[in-house]
């Protein structure tokens, strides 16, 4: 059996790394689902490179096969101001049981520790390979989601009396600090990369009380991503009325978000709109946490439990 080495993604190399992040998530769904997930060719998920390397250039390992030079493997990661993040991982079929993820999560992993930072992601509780992997390295499972899916019809699903609102730029300063105070993490680069939206497929609103911003939440719709998500708020009321903007605003779409499994308002709520229960997840971190102190709801792109 052939060694493999661990390098950076180059742009050459994204058309590859892109089909191994269709095909490689979709064999296991279809596996233990019974569908696939991507349901448009391998150029939909071209998406995952262009945006990551859009926040972080040079931020994706790959694991090279010596000898035949494929990609076996890849993993995104996002060095932010209090932690990283482990964005998504993928390994080719053909390699599982080599120590592919193995390997490159400890590469990221030492990277943090480098830089005395915890790091962060989200990982699905029914792909229980991937739930260990994590969890055998010393991430602890610290919330967990249920994923929600809702076919929203094209009136939407009424209004909130609260006010929402698109974000600003002008927003980025309290948006830093809700999330400080919420998940006590900040990510300054991923709030202005939502808002300017260069590639028109984010949208972001907020939510204030009198002067006070109460929440804020970006949604992303795309062949690869259709998703509300991440949502940080003070409560499950502003959650609630975050949510249904959002989802008014991608009226006619089908959309996935992932609600606190404790926040039984949000449940309720999202229940009596049709939303249907999907799938689960957990958040996980390695290293210092504090206990959030109001509504995380995170994503998958950019991720941050």
């Amino acid at each position: 059996m052939s060694n493999f080495t661990l390098q950076t993604m180059q742009p050459d190399q994204w058309p590859e790394v892109a089909s191994l992040i269709h095909d490689s998530t979709n064999a296991w769904y279809r596996a233990n689902r019974n569908f696939d997930i991507f349901t448009e060719g391998p150029e939909s998920t071209l998406l995952f490179c262009e945006v990551y390397e859009s926040l972080d250039p040079g931020c994706c390992l790959v694991a090279v096969e010596d000898d035949s030079k494929r990609v076996l493997g890849s993993c995104f990661y996002h060095p932010r101001e209090t932690h990283f993040s482990l964005g998504i991982m993928n390994v080719h079929p053909d390699a599982f049981g080599r120590g592919v993820a193995r390997t490159m999560l400890g590469r990221i992993m030492e990277l943090a520790e480098s830089e005395n930072k915890p790091v962060r992601l989200v990982s699905s509780a029914m792909n229980l390979d991937s739930y260990s992997l994590y969890t055998k390295a010393g991430f602890v499972p610290r919330e967990t989601y249920q994923d929600m899916i809702l076919e929203i019809p094209d009136s939407g699903i009424g209004t909130s009396n609260l006010h929402v609102r698109d974000a600003t730029i002008d927003d980025v300063e309290a948006i830093m600090e809700l999330e400080r105070r919420v998940a006590h993490i900040t990510r300054e680069k991923d709030y202005r990369h939502f808002i300017a939206n260069e590639s028109g497929q984010w949208h972001t609103s907020v939510l204030y009380d009198d002067d006070e911003l109460a929440g804020w939440i970006v949604s992303i719709s795309h062949p690869a991503s259709s998703m509300i998500g991440p949502c940080i708020a003070r409560d499950e009321q502003s959650a609630i009325a975050l949510l249904q903007a959002e989802i008014n605003h991608r009226a006619g779409n089908t959309m996935v978000f992932l609600v606190p499994v404790e926040a039984s308002q949000i449940v309720r709520a999202a229940y009596g709109w049709g939303a249907k229960n999907c799938e689960l997840h957990v958040s996980q971190v390695y290293g210092e946490f504090k206990p959030f102190n109001g509504i995380v709801m995170p994503t998958f792109m950019p991720e941050t439990a």
